[in-house]
């Protein structure tokens, strides 16, 4: 079977380009071996960022520019005024809260950050703050940063496009034909179902795995060290919490991130970053969701967590670098051959990796309609569980002390 493009990855960046492809008429698949959205994607905070954080030093940055552009088209498509049409997705909130840690840092910046050519937060009057940020130090502010849910976000996209996803065993069910390194005649699957096989024959592939994109350089022929990887682990906090979105700042960075949402059973949960999710790799669960804590109380003055239950899980951010080794908020793309691999650095840059991509291909082979006969029965992956959702996931309760108390997950 001919197509247009083959896609590998079903997190935000495979679907929304899914989305772009597609309207633009070429016949095009996408392929994920787990489920959608694993990895990156599901494990996001969910926040669509306006580009602020990258200005808290008074510094226009391309970086900030691009990220506020972002948020922008997609602020259009959750409304549903441009596409893709988002608005299924679940939005946690229309903005995030920003306030200052009661550091001696924070203070040294009392008169606050500035903000280079960007709306400015709004500050939020004290009758209007919420009970939870009652305690904190200085101004409370609102930015115009929005927070969906990630697996509404992914549903909604799945169901649009559900007869173009296919489920793969990548590791017994895929083999790759190549002319030369890089240049894929054709790609060939075995179901996991029924053992049925497709041979596809794309003219474009396209690799929007994250992380998974080593492995899949690695059977176009391409070298697959091109990428560094930033493991973080985020800390979760469940239980009689007030919903809460938003950055603490010391002085002009964010040192804590707090988003929120419910689980399955009603209960609020907390997912919980910053400084020290850089950090965590190298120190235990035990030692991280202590300093959680101890960072939580700074940022929180007054919040009592004695009865909250903790757990952590690990994100492996692949993502480019330049050559001081400095994070590019930005994305890459790298084409050899048919095959071209991207990376965007965050939720709110997977429509400019689309764009990119998409102003790349070529116009499609003809204009007919799509026909999905020949796969109508294949299988199709289901949506990554949150985080917190997890089967057999462990939470513990952290002492006002050091006491640590496994729990199993209900």
């Amino acid at each position: 079977m001919r197509l247009d493009a083959l896609i590998f990855g079903g997190g935000a960046a495979g679907l929304w380009l899914l989305d772009r492809l597609s309207r633009d008429g070429h016949h095009v698949l996408l392929l994920e071996a787990h489920a959608l959205g694993a990895g990156q994607t599901i494990a996001s905070q969910g926040i669509i960022h306006s580009g602020m954080k990258y200005t808290l030093t008074g510094l226009l940055t391309q970086s900030a520019k691009t990220v506020r552009e972002m948020s922008l088209v997609w602020r259009d498509s959750l409304l549903g005024r441009s596409t893709p049409n988002l608005s299924h997705t679940q939005l946690r909130s229309g903005f995030c809260l920003q306030w200052h840690a009661d550091t001696l840092v924070a203070r040294a910046g009392a008169m606050g950050p500035r903000y280079a050519m960007l709306p400015k937060p709004e500050t939020v009057s004290m009758h209007e703050r919420p009970a939870v940020l009652s305690g904190v130090f200085g101004v409370v502010a609102r930015t115009p940063e929005q927070v969906i849910a990630p697996r509404s976000f992914i549903q909604d996209l799945a169901n649009q496009y559900r007869d173009r996803i296919l489920k793969i065993d990548a590791k017994a069910g895929m083999e790759f034909e190549l002319e030369s390194p890089g240049e894929v005649a054709a790609v060939r699957l075995t179901s996991p179902a029924d053992q049925s096989t497709l041979e596809l024959k794309p003219r474009q592939v396209i690799f929007t795995a994250g992380a998974g994109n080593s492995q899949l350089r690695k059977h176009a022929g391409l070298s697959a060290d091109l990428m560094p990887r930033r493991p973080l682990r985020m800390v979760l906090v469940r239980g009689d919490l007030p919903e809460l979105n938003g950055h603490c700042l010391d002085g002009t960075k964010p040192r804590v991130t707090i988003t929120s949402e419910k689980d399955q059973q009603g209960r609020m949960v907390w997912q919980v970053g910053g400084e020290f999710a850089e950090e965590s790799i190298r120190i235990d669960e035990k030692t991280l969701t202590e300093r959680a804590r101890s960072e939580l109380s700074i940022a929180l003055p007054g919040v009592g967590l004695r009865h909250a239950e903790w757990s952590t899980y690990a994100v492996d951010h692949a993502e480019g670098a330049m050559a001081s080794g400095a994070g590019l908020e930005s994305i890459q793309v790298l084409c050899a051959g048919n095959v071209t691999t991207g990376w965007p650095t965050k939720l709110a840059l997977a429509p400019i990796l689309a764009q990119e991509i998409a102003s790349r291909a070529r116009a499609p082979y003809v204009m007919t309609a799509f026909d999905t006969t020949p796969f109508v029965h294949w299988p199709r992956p289901s949506v990554a569980q949150l985080p917190w959702d997890e089967a057999g996931r462990r939470w513990w309760q952290v002492a006002e002390s050091t006491g640590f108390e496994l729990r199993r997950a209900a």
